[in-house]
This record gives structure tokens, sequence and C-alpha cells, in this order.
């Protein structure tokens, strides 16, 4: 499949594109296809995994990626490497590798607002961004997932 079809597929019958945040992630991944290079979530689009995810690991082939005439934008895991990312055009064919849904974590997160003596209203859509963007900005401090 293509790195678009690929990403409809996984979100249809599993949860989405593998998301590799560590080595540990990666030799999971390894194990599941031993030979030829298969789609992961990860794209150029800021680098963001497919779920939404932050991830600083990357764990890529010597030399890339190299953004090739600037259309090689998705990531596969290239199996016959260890593993090892490249960059490749989203419409070439790919085996892929989709993650399945694990084990939920929940965290609780007390707020407090204070309202000022303003107009703004604590259902007002530009206000309820705002505070997600500072929620998310503070649990990143805390080294927590954001994706909330």
């Amino acid at each position: 499949m293509t790195w678009t079809e690929a990403q409809s597929y996984c979100r249809t019958h599993h949860t989405d594109l593998a998301s590799v945040r560590n080595m540990v992630d990666n030799y999971e991944v390894v194990k599941v296809l031993p030979g030829g290079a298969a789609w992961i979530g990860l794209s150029r689009d800021t680098w963001k995994w497919s779920d939404r995810s932050h991830s600083s690991f990357r764990y890529w082939e010597q030399y890339e990626p190299n953004f090739k005439d600037h259309v090689e934008t998705c990531v596969a895991a290239n199996f016959g490497n260890s593993g090892k990312w490249n960059d490749w055009k989203c419409w070439l064919n790919k085996y892929s590798i989709c993650s399945q849904p694990g084990p939920v974590s929940m965290q609780v997160l007390k707020v407090r607002l204070q309202k000022p003596n303003s107009d703004v209203g604590l259902n007002d859509q530009a206000f309820l961004d705002e505070m997600l963007v500072k929620m998310k900005k503070n649990m990143r401090a805390q080294g927590l997932d954001d994706n909330i």
C-alpha cells in the first residue's frame, strides 16, 4: 500500500501506523517483519507521528533523511538494515506496520480556574483552545505524554 493507504487501513482495522518512540519499540517492529521495508507512522509533516504523538527518537539509516527532490516525505523501517529508517516517496507501495491498542493510561489533572472580571465564558472556544495549549505545554515540561 501507499503510506496514505496504509495509514487509512491501520486506522480502520487497528489503531494507527506504528509509532516508534525508542529502541525497544523499534526492536518490536523489527520482530514483526524480518525482511523488506514497511511504512511506519512518521512523515515529514513537522516530523510528527501519525497518531499525533511526539518523540525525539530517530533511527535513520546513514545519509537519511535525504528528502530527495523534496518528495521523499514518508518514513519506512528497512528490515534489511536492522530496522533503520529511510525516507521514501509516499506513493510507493510497501508493507505497513500497524499498532494495536495497548493499555490505556489515564492521568487526572486538577485545574482551578479563577475567572477575572471579564466577559470570557468558560465555554468560549478560544478560551478552551488556549487552556488546552497551556495544559499540553505544562505536561511536556513534566515529561508526560501530551496526547490528550
